[in-house]
């Protein structure tokens, strides 16, 4: 940071002084507060939705066996899915949807302590569900829905039929773009045993497991992705080798290569 008297740039950056820099931040602050109370005042909003009754049995294969979606919530009162893109037959799991299940793993313990459990439910057979769980090294709970309606009902995936026109997703009919896409929704169990369908995301609603973007968002550089959004994303294994920093010259070199 500049903490001299003069303004100056840098990469067409303006740098500025400590004075000017910390007025500037609190008209950013003044901002930022506003979208806290936002943020806040949505979270209510959300909380007060109305809730739909689960009439149908859903049955799922876990490594335990088969479980209902009442056994998924393992005695607590709230169920959080994520609807993980792999088909049947795929060989590897979605690379976005991965990226999401990288941050799941630390934050289940805090979860587990506020009543929830989490789980990720795909459409491909357990089988292959575990040979890839173990490729990627995650512990969280993942269970297969092949077989079950489940999928299809909460609008991630979609039959060949439908994706010969429109389908249903993100609460819109649109153009058939993929047989999986990719989802968040919120259950919750009663005393009676009753379960109702709270909450569901899709599209960018599904940036609430993305810690790492709310990370880069306070970056210079932000998410930087002039390839498109998550084009930069790869399967955490399949990364090449980060760039290496950069040794800055030093100040007081006697090389010189001008001729």
């Amino acid at each position: 940071m500049n903490t001299g008297m003069g303004e100056s740039s840098t990469t067409n950056h303006p740098v500025v002084s400590q004075e000017r820099w910390v007025a500037e931040r609190k008209k950013l602050l003044a901002r930022e507060r506003e979208l806290t109370h936002l943020r806040d005042q949505v979270a209510r909003e959300r909380r007060a939705l109305p809730w739909v009754r689960i009439d149908k049995v859903y049955t799922f294969d876990a490594p335990e066996g088969t479980r209902t979606l009442a056994d998924l919530f393992k005695g607590r009162r709230q169920l959080m899915v994520q609807h993980f893109m792999l088909a049947p037959g795929w060989e590897q799991g979605c690379p976005s949807c991965s990226f999401m299940a990288d941050h799941t793993d630390g934050m289940n313990v805090h979860l587990a302590h506020r009543d929830v459990t989490f789980v990720a439910i795909s459409r491909a057979p357990l089988a292959e569900i575990e040979r890839f769980r173990r490729r990627m090294g995650w512990q969280f709970n993942w269970v297969s829905s092949f077989g079950s309606d489940f999928n299809h009902d909460f609008h991630v995936s979609f039959t060949p039929q439908e994706g010969k026109g429109q389908v249903h997703y993100n609460y819109d009919t649109q153009p058939f773009e993929s047989e999986e896409l990719p989802g968040i929704s919120v259950f919750y169990k009663d005393d009676v045993g009753d379960i109702f369908h709270t909450y569901s995301t899709y599209r960018r609603g599904v940036e609430a497991m993305m810690g790492t973007y709310n990370l880069l968002d306070l970056t210079p550089k932000g998410r930087d992705e002039r390839d498109g959004p998550m084009a930069w994303v790869r399967h955490h294994d399949r990364y090449e080798p980060a760039p290496a920093v950069k040794a800055a010259p030093a100040a007081d070199s006697c090389c010189d290569t001008q001729t």
